[in-house]
């Protein structure tokens, strides 16, 4: 059986990286989705596809693989630099500002 082993990224509804710090292990697809008939609905006999599991380091992930027999693929996270800007919001409402502030 297929796993892959990831960091998940942030979500677009948040400007933090919380969350993100945990490695996921996924199993793969082994039979492909199809569409229901009646409903509509997507749907797959494979209920290994359902199953996440958050380990707290790749290594912990790695090693329930290994363990368990799986072969795994490991997608490492792309770093990005942090987002923070000096003062931010609170230097709109500064006392020792030089201007008035206006929109």
């Amino acid at each position: 059986m297929d796993v892959l082993i990831y960091q998940p990224s942030r979500s677009v509804m948040q400007s933090g990286t919380a969350g993100t710090n945990k490695w996921v292990l996924e199993f793969v697809h082994s039979s492909p989705r199809k569409k229901d008939p009646l409903m509509g609905w997507t749907s797959s006999a494979d209920t290994q596809s359902q199953v996440k599991l958050a380990f707290d380091t790749k290594e912990e992930a790695i090693e329930y693989a290994i363990k368990r027999n799986l072969t795994y693929s490991v997608q490492n996270p792309k770093k990005r630099k942090p987002v923070i800007r000096p003062r931010g919001y609170a230097e709109n409402f500064a006392f020792e500002r030089k201007a008035t502030w206006t929109h």
